[in-house]
């Protein structure tokens, strides 16, 4: 079962926010400066989890991962000013 995640992070260092943002390139949808959606199962979300945790320092740097619920009943509710706001949908992955 997948869940819809939002990730934000400050990360105070460029070379480490770069590589966060690789990273999450990987997971999600990005969306705004340092702010991704995801759709995860359980193991993407320890996958994404533990590949950040790695990366961050975890004295320096801050990661909110906010648990929004199964994505399949998902319906977000966002004021969106300039660019629309599109959810991430769930697709097919052909591996």
């Amino acid at each position: 079962m997948e869940h819809f995640y939002l990730v934000a992070y400050d990360i105070s260092s460029s070379r480490r926010w770069r590589k966060v943002y690789k990273t999450m390139k990987g997971f999600g949808e990005w969306m705004q400066l340092s702010v991704f959606q995801c759709r995860l199962d359980k193991l993407k979300y320890l996958r994404m989890s533990d590949a950040l945790s790695e990366i961050i320092d975890h004295d320096e740097d801050h990661v909110l991962i906010i648990d929004v619920g199964p994505a399949e009943n998902v319906q977000p509710k966002v004021t969106s000013m300039g660019r629309p706001f599109d959810p991430i949908e769930r697709k097919a992955l052909i591996v």
